[in-house]
């Protein structure tokens, strides 16, 4: 992909509402890609494999059509709705899309994090987020909310009150234009504020 291009994504699923939800995930953790969806395999060869760097097919579409993409497996990552699938298709990376949004977003940032490391488009995945200023009381208070501490938690770890805890959550999901924990989750740990293994 040349440098400078904004990197693009393709979705090969015939379920609308997983497309729509991946789509929101997916642009949850990185806002500057480019997202295409296809119902089939045809209508994304027909757009050409090598203009996107990453493909999300669904489990369906993959067994169906599994020679044409283990020849792209690097670049595959196969949506499953049960975790023992992930035996039967070793050759790829996947995600299971049944469970629970953090649970989704957890698995996403996992996979962003470890996944593909061997090809060279991963590079690409590593954007920098938009840079927002936040206080380090701020970060310190998003840490705790993304690791599923309650406000009455926070305040007592951090030897502040239950209303500057209420203040200092406003004033991050203000900055940041966030108001979801999965979107706060999200920008924590891809800025780094937060280990994946904390959440």
């Amino acid at each position: 992909m040349p440098e400078g291009k904004q990197p693009r994504v393709a979705i090969v699923c015939p379920n609308s509402l997983s497309v729509v939800g991946l789509r929101q995930l997916i642009t949850g953790v990185n806002s500057m890609v480019s997202i295409d969806a296809f119902a089939t395999a045809d209508e994304f060869r027909a757009a050409g494999v090598d203009n996107y760097f990453h493909f999300f097919v669904d489990v369906g579409v993959l067994m169906a059509e599994r020679n044409f993409f283990l020849q792209y497996s690097h670049k595959t990552i196969v949506l499953t709705t049960q975790a023992d699938h992930q035996k039967t298709l070793s050759d790829f990376h996947c995600l299971c899309i049944a469970g629970s949004e953090s649970q989704m977003v957890r698995s996403l940032l996992a996979l962003m994090s470890t996944g593909h490391a061997q090809h060279p488009a991963h590079a690409t995945t590593s954007i920098p987020q938009k840079k927002v200023l936040l206080s380090p009381r701020e970060i310190e208070v998003l840490s705790l909310v993304v690791q599923g501490f309650i406000n009455k938690e926070i305040a007592d770890k951090l030897n502040i009150s239950l209303t500057t805890v209420i203040t200092h959550r406003k004033n991050i999901t203000e900055k940041l234009g966030m108001r979801s924990v999965s979107a706060l989750t999200i920008y924590a740990v891809m800025n780094g504020y937060v280990d994946i293994g904390k959440i």
